[in-house]
């Protein structure tokens, strides 16, 4: 703090004597506020987050992406864009998990003309959700971590996510495993419906 006042000490003693332009004082000031005051990174970010966009992230250290007040505006917008796409893809893969129930009921009753449809179909929810999950995982962070007290849809989707993103994983495992045994297909149709539910919630929260 003292530093900081000797700084601006310095500054308006330069000002008086030695006559700053405008445009120098707006660039002088400009980079003491960027650095003072607004931090570039927000305190809490994503592990998957920080590998990438963090202080000494793989992009920072590669010099793809240098921490500057102009590339976390880019970053900003890139955030939003991937966001958005996050939510279309959402949509599409809890229609396409609809639809992979619907088959998969019919399966388990017999009908085993629809496994590959059935398979077909996972390939489809497969591809959608973990490719919405990477989205939403490795965006570049916000400026700002809002902390909100209590329950609410933003909390809600993040606690959701960490329960069907675990069912999604085990539904996968298990698939491979479930042939004709009764107990493992049981646990898997269970995995599945869990992923889907919960999936669904954490869809509807942050659509109404």
């Amino acid at each position: 703090m003292r530093s900081s006042k000797n700084l601006w000490f310095f500054l308006f003693l330069s000002i008086l004597f030695t006559g700053v332009s405008a445009q120098e004082l707006d660039d002088i000031f400009g980079s003491i506020e960027q650095e003072e005051i607004i931090p570039l990174l927000p305190d809490k970010m994503l592990f998957t987050q920080r590998i990438l966009w963090g202080e000494n992230g793989l992009l920072r250290q590669a010099k793809l992406a240098p921490l500057t007040p102009m590339q976390r505006s880019r970053e900003i917008e890139l955030r939003r864009k991937m966001l958005v796409v996050h939510q279309a893809l959402g949509y599409v893969t809890l229609a396409s998990m609809v639809a992979q129930g619907i088959i998969g009921g019919k399966l388990y009753n017999g009908d085993t003309s629809l496994k590959d449809a059935h398979e077909t179909m996972a390939a489809v929810v497969n591809i959608g959700y973990f490719t919405g999950a990477g989205l939403s995982l490795f965006a570049p962070p916000p400026l700002i971590n809002r902390t909100e007290k209590g329950l609410s849809s933003a909390r809600a989707h993040k606690w959701l996510a960490s329960i069907h993103f675990s069912a999604m994983v085990a539904t996968n495992l298990l698939a491979e495993e479930a042939g004709d045994n009764k107990t493992v297909r049981n646990f898997h149709r269970i995995a599945a419906y869990t992923a889907f539910g919960s999936f669904a919630t954490a869809t509807l929260v942050l659509t109404f």
